[in-house]
């Protein structure tokens, strides 16, 4: 169950071949159109049938418990019913999806801040307060793999597999204390369109935690920013503080939040939905909280989710976490849960360009609108000033002619006067 590795849909374990050996991007579009067709509709037909075979397994078993249960149950496994199937097919879907992942790239590549913004309502671009740069917030607890996903998330825009890492990321998690610092990514790398910020992980208390975002929320993120938080001991606050060599930060500008990324480690959340220990309850408890505090809320848009470490779970238990997240946090597992997992192929590049997608629509849709108010008192004031510093001029320019006019009136008449010196 929780570590097998995932085995593609039309597949046995024992011939396993990679995605790049399943769909060669060159020699596809080197063939015959017809047969690329007949090729994928193939795949397609294969993964339909391991989906339900998988649907069998899950839910065949439980079938003649249902006809002593209400409608109600019956209705509700139904439902779940299908919304396991298509989560099953969208890692289908992904594969066929794959052979344009440039296409769908670049228009991630292309994105500006308010791109995407929605004229409804009689508003328009200009009605809105559009950043310079869209942020996007990480929030996750430790080892979770949030800087892991700056990383595979810039090496897929910068395609540069042999690119160094630039988040640091945590080999240990008893050794060290993990992300301290909130970092800014630009995506990709010297873009100002938009970036990713990497944050200090969540912990076991809910207070601190709340705390934390709503800083985050309300004041904004700046970066290279300090994180401490209040429950931490006194040695470890002296620990922190003994990194921060400077206050680079505070030079730094603040950037609004514009959308959050919510990140959980996959097999975690399968531990904690098939035992009831301490340990998974607490780590459920905490996601649950955290997602569902509102300063994360964009309206009523909840943050998107990130599942990791993905490959280290069966394709089965991937769906069954995907879509025991949805029922716990009230979103659709197969359109805002994302599953990356630790494996460079076409599918898990496309997977990260539609969580990005998702993300920036969102971050677009819920910009807030310009003040008018202090807008209207803000060109009044400039106005004024304006007025006032032409009036100053102009009586200064005034005076000067006035002065120089003077000077020029003012004349002797050395034929009348000469006789105070002769008649010495």
């Amino acid at each position: 169950m929780g570590g097998e590795t995932m085995t593609p849909p039309n597949f046995t374990s024992e011939d396993e071949p990679s995605v790049d050996q399943d769909f060669p991007l060159p020699s596809l579009f080197s063939q015959n159109p017809t047969l690329v067709r007949d090729d994928l509709g193939m795949k397609v037909d294969h993964g339909k049938k391991e989906v339900d075979r998988l649907l069998c397994e899950e839910f065949g078993q439980l079938a003649p418990q249902f006809s002593s249960y209400s409608l109600e149950f019956e209705a509700d496994d139904k439902r779940r019913h299908n919304v396991y199937k298509e989560v099953l097919h969208s890692y289908c879907q992904l594969q066929v999806r794959s052979m344009s992942l440039n296409e769908v790239k670049s228009k991630v590549l292309s994105y500006v801040p308010g791109a995407w913004i929605e004229n409804v309502g009689g508003m328009k671009s200009s009605d809105y307060d559009v950043p310079k740069t869209t942020a996007l917030l990480l929030i996750g607890p430790k080892g979770c793999g949030k800087s892991s996903l700056v990383n595979k998330i810039s090496r897929v825009f910068e395609d540069d597999k042999f690119a160094p890492a630039r988040a640091q990321v945590s080999f240990n998690l008893s050794v060290g204390d993990g992300t301290c610092y909130l970092q800014e990514y630009t995506i990709p790398r010297g873009s100002a369109s938009f970036c990713l910020y990497d944050s200090r992980s969540l912990c076991n208390d809910t207070s601190d935690n709340i705390n934390m975002i709503k800083c985050w929320m309300t004041k904004g993120v700046r970066h290279e920013e300090l994180v401490v938080r209040k429950s931490h001991q006194s040695s470890l606050r002296r620990r922190m503080k003994c990194k921060t060599r400077e206050r680079s930060w505070k030079s730094c500008e603040t950037r609004t939040v514009n959308f959050v990324i919510f990140v959980v480690d996959g097999i975690t959340v399968l531990k904690s939905m098939e035992g009831d220990g301490p340990d998974e309850t607490q780590y459920m408890e905490m996601i649950t909280r955290a997602f569902m505090c509102p300063y994360l809320s964009f309206k009523d848009d909840k943050p998107a989710v990130v599942i990791t470490h993905g490959d280290l779970l069966s394709l089965a238990d991937r769906a069954r976490v995907r879509v025991h997240l949805g029922e716990l946090l009230g979103i659709p597992p197969a359109k805002q849960i994302f599953d990356i997992p630790e494996s460079d192929d076409p599918a898990t590049a496309l997977t990260i360009v539609d969580m990005l997608r998702y993300s920036l629509e969102h971050a677009d849709r819920n910009l807030p609108r310009k003040n008018w108010v202090y807008k209207v008192f803000l060109s009044a004031c400039t106005y004024l000033l304006a007025m006032l510093g032409i009036a100053i001029v102009a009586a200064y320019v005034k005076h000067l002619k006035m002065r120089h006019a003077h000077k020029s009136e003012f004349h002797i008449d050395w034929r009348a006067i000469r006789h105070m010196w002769l008649e010495d």
